[in-house]
């Protein structure tokens, strides 16, 4: 070999050492900073192609599996402070009850208004990386439906701000993931039906061309936006009705804003509620069995059944536990125990029993009453020892929530036959 040839291979394979050197030594120190390998610090992580991330070849997310994501958290390198895990201890309504519990806000980071500690910490719904590996994980757990707590632009709860403004990196981050997104419309201080009326058609002039805002297939064959009413029964149903029936004086029905329109169920009362304001469902929302009556496992198969009657959809919700007593510190037997896992797969047994077209999920990631299945992770500090998943790995209940969507699927085709 010519002695000119031989020196430029070995100029080659100099050059290929370092870089290999560069590249290992930056994933190295990204590892240590806890970085994803070749992501700067910031920017999200550019996502896998479907079919990544620990899915089985082929399988895509299940859009009759609906999960409630909460896009409130703050932190203060994004918003300059923490918003939601410095959450206000919730006193009592008796104020003989509230004397005897602690009062005062959360301090994070090591301080959060949750009895968990997110694997990712108390991190901002701005954050493009937070926001990215949350659809990884509602992908991972074959969730096909993002519900989002949405505010009008403007209003806020009373914990948070504004938040409307993140519907389009919300959307777009979804879209990457092959995940639709729904809306879920929350109460603020003077909704009713005219209010709702133009909050529908802000969302759907504004969202509603975006190739990941969530559209249900009737039965009649119409593609048709799905809202779920927060709290729906705070507004009389009456008022509804001018909304949501063919007859009301502002109604949406067979406009160009006409959607499919989800009511909460919390009292047996409610049914007929629904039934007369105009509704095309209900859900139940809560993941504490026997809180409500709609959130009761038991009452499913009644609730199932007067749906089918009156042409309603039926979408339970399903959730892993609760305990909310981080905020509300006098409420602790509507905890209910986790159970490793035990608990979530009973509740979605129970909705499985009703054969449901659509099952919801409370909730991707409402810490305060920990319903999550985002992953948490263990933690420890001089005056905290959170609960976690152990003995199983923080991406527990996402692995669940995945197996239970591929028997889902697998029983819809039966129940199809």
């Amino acid at each position: 070999m010519p002695r000119r040839r031989r020196r430029g291979m070995l100029a080659l394979l100099l050059a290929s050492l370092f870089v290999f050197g560069t590249v290992m030594a930056l994933r190295t120190l990204r590892a240590a900073a806890g970085l994803p390998a070749g992501v700067p610090p910031g920017v999200a992580e550019p996502p896998e192609p479907p079919g990544g991330r620990g899915m089985p070849p082929g399988a895509g997310p299940s859009y009759d599996l609906h999960a409630f994501y909460y896009a409130w958290y703050g932190s203060p390198r994004f918003e300059g402070r923490y918003l939601h895990w410095d959450h206000a201890l919730v006193p009592h309504w008796d104020p003989k009850v509230s004397a005897s519990y602690p009062r005062g806000r959360h301090r994070p980071p090591d301080d959060i208004g949750s009895s968990f500690y997110p694997a990712l910490g108390p991190y901002s719904s701005r954050d493009p990386a937070v926001v990215d590996e949350h659809m990884g994980q509602l992908r991972d757990a074959a969730i096909g439906v993002l519900v989002l707590s949405w505010y009008p632009p403007g209003l806020a709860d009373d914990s948070g701000e504004p938040s409307d403004s993140l519907v389009p990196f919300i959307l777009d981050a979804a879209q990457r993931y092959a995940i639709k997104v729904a809306f879920h419309i929350q109460p603020y201080k003077g909704r009713d039906d005219h209010t709702v009326h133009e909050n529908i058609k802000y969302i759907m002039d504004k969202y509603g061309s975006h190739a990941a805002f969530y559209k249900y297939r009737t039965s009649t064959g119409r593609s048709l936006p799905l809202f779920y009413i927060y709290d729906s029964y705070l507004t009389p149903a009456e008022s509804w009705a001018n909304l949501l029936t063919p007859s009301g004086s502002h109604s949406l029905r067979n406009t160009a804003y006409d959607a499919v329109f989800i009511a909460l169920l919390v009292e047996e009362g409610h049914k007929n509620d629904i039934l007369s304001a105009g509704y095309d469902g209900m859900y139940t929302y809560f993941a504490s069995n026997g809180f409500s009556f709609g959130s009761s496992h038991q009452n499913w198969k009644a609730i199932k059944t007067f749906c089918d009657s009156n042409n309603l959809m039926f979408i339970p919700s399903v959730g892993p536990g609760y305990i909310d007593t981080s905020i509300r510190p006098w409420n602790n037997h509507n905890t209910r125990n986790r159970v490793n896992g035990k608990y979530y797969e009973t509740a979605l047994q129970a909705a499985l029993t009703v054969r449901p077209e659509i099952v919801s999920i409370t909730s991707f990631n409402e810490w305060h009453e920990g319903t999550q299945i985002e992953k948490a992770v263990p933690k420890k500090t001089l005056t905290r020892l959170y609960l976690d998943y152990l003995p199983h790995q923080p991406n527990m209940y996402l692995e669940l929530t995945r197996r239970w969507a591929e028997h889902f699927s697998k029983e819809k085709e039966q129940w199809l036959m």
